[in-house]
């Protein structure tokens, strides 16, 4: 009987595990569908013209990733301290 049982798991389980992953595609379409939605409304407020030009030539993947490594080069810059007012001397 034990070895019945697995034989029919090492024929089924690939199977299961197939329909599981057709299962856990369903769910995650929409995930994904609304984080691209998010990224296009988070490009569109911060793009520089430059980045607006490649998404017009190239397509939004070559303009999302210029602009995501305009943003990860600013995040290692240091920032400085914005200072209101003169900023020099007098001169005599």
């Amino acid at each position: 009987m034990t070895v019945i049982m697995a034989g029919l798991l090492v024929v089924f389980f690939p199977f299961i595990l197939l329909g599981f992953m057709i299962m856990m595609e369903r769910v995650e379409n929409p995930l994904r569908t609304a984080a691209v939605e998010t990224r296009v409304e988070e490009f569109l407020d911060d793009a520089r013209p430059e980045e607006m030009d490649t998404f017009v030539r190239e397509g939004f993947p070559a303009a999302l990733d210029e602009y995501g490594r305009r943003r990860k080069l600013s995040r290692l810059l240091p920032r400085r301290p914005i200072r209101k007012g003169r900023h020099t001397a007098p001169r005599p």
